[in-house]
């Protein structure tokens, strides 16, 4: 065996007993058997989900997750408040809405420091609508009612004094239904994620309005970060399930190291086919433009929760005047722990 064989070999045994580590400094799980809400888990937004179950990081925690996928993010929350989920990953704001009605559910990782939304007009609309102003009486689509893709179009047409009952929003999913809607001229406006946004963009049926997978974009529209994609609970069942949380957290943190390293064919190779829309060129190019969305450390940082909670107190009247304890929708605790162990 030659030097540099020796060498990846070592490299190789270092990041297993670290991960083993990891995994032997967390008390056995309280609960086990798991089952996770999620809103179009084919979507690149959810990404770090479908990794994390590819790359056999929940069983490696000693876990059994069921995943349980829904039309959009506020059915999986319903799902959370209703018991017949334990867990979700879904979009941040939902945990602030949440503090709001007295109901605390907490995020206890990031996984998108950026929405990825991108909202676009037909193409055949773009000469009539030149800023939000102009969504007035548009059909826009959304991925679900009540869905994070919802609250953006919502918060970008309150900036030009437009309330949510100025548009109709249908629910139009996150895959293929939702390039259908476009095609077929059954909305006017869409608001999305990938890989659904780039065969859009590809194809040349939309013209973009505001885009948030960037860093550049974030900062135009919502001042900065936006945190997105958490995994949430409820606090009662943190408070009773620290132990479970904290291997769920393990999981999803070794994927999000796995994901800073890996090239865009790797993750192409760990999802599955369906995922592409009919063409892995495609999903490969909409992961390269969702990059820069994914968090790095975890962590959700202040300014984050607060510019989450200006963009919520533009358009719902519910949370204009609300007080929430802003720290209080996020524990930070486990993915600190988590990655200590790495």
């Amino acid at each position: 065996m030659n030097f540099l064989n020796r060498i990846a070999l070592g490299a190789a045994a270092l990041l297993f007993v670290l991960a083993g580590n990891a995994v032997a400094q967390t008390p056995p799980a309280e609960k086990p058997d798991l089952t996770l809400g999620v809103g179009g888990k084919s979507a690149l937004y959810y990404l770090q989900l479908t990794l994390t179950e590819k790359l056999g990081y929940f069983k490696e925690q000693g876990l059994n997750v069921t995943v349980t996928d829904f039309a959009g993010g506020a059915k999986a929350l319903q799902s959370l408040i209703g018991g017949s989920a334990d867990v979700v990953t879904g979009a941040y704001e939902h945990t602030i809405r949440m503090q709001a009605k007295g109901q605390p559910v907490t995020a206890v990782i990031e996984m998108g420091r950026f929405p990825g939304i991108v909202v676009g007009v037909r193409k055949e609309k773009a000469d009539q609508v030149k800023s939000f102003k102009d969504f007035k009486g548009l059909k826009v689509g959304v991925t679900a009612p009540g869905s994070s893709t919802n609250f953006i179009v919502n918060a970008l047409i309150a900036k030009e004094g437009l309330k949510p009952e100025d548009i109709s929003t249908i629910g139009v999913g996150t895959g293929l239904s939702a390039v259908a809607a476009i095609k077929k001229g059954e909305i006017d406006a869409i608001s999305n994620i990938d890989p659904v946004i780039t065969k859009l963009e590809q194809d040349h049926d939309i013209v973009v309005m505001a885009e948030t997978r960037t860093e550049e974009g974030n900062k135009k529209w919502f001042g900065g970060n936006n945190p997105a994609a958490v995994v949430y609970f409820k606090q009662d069942f943190i408070d009773k399930n620290p132990n479970t949380v904290q291997r769920v957290v393990n999981a999803f943190y070794k994927t999000m190291k796995w994901l800073e390293k890996a090239s865009e064919e790797d993750i192409a190779k760990n999802v599955p086919e369906e995922y592409f829309l009919g063409d892995r060129a495609l999903y490969v190019a909409a992961i390269k433009a969702s990059r820069p969305m994914y968090s790095t450390t975890g962590i959700i940082p202040p300014q984050g929760m607060q510019n989450a909670f200006d963009m919520l107190k533009q358009f719902d009247p519910e949370l204009k005047d609300a007080k929430v304890d802003l720290p209080k929708t996020f524990d930070d605790r486990f993915v600190k722990k988590a990655a200590a162990q790495m």
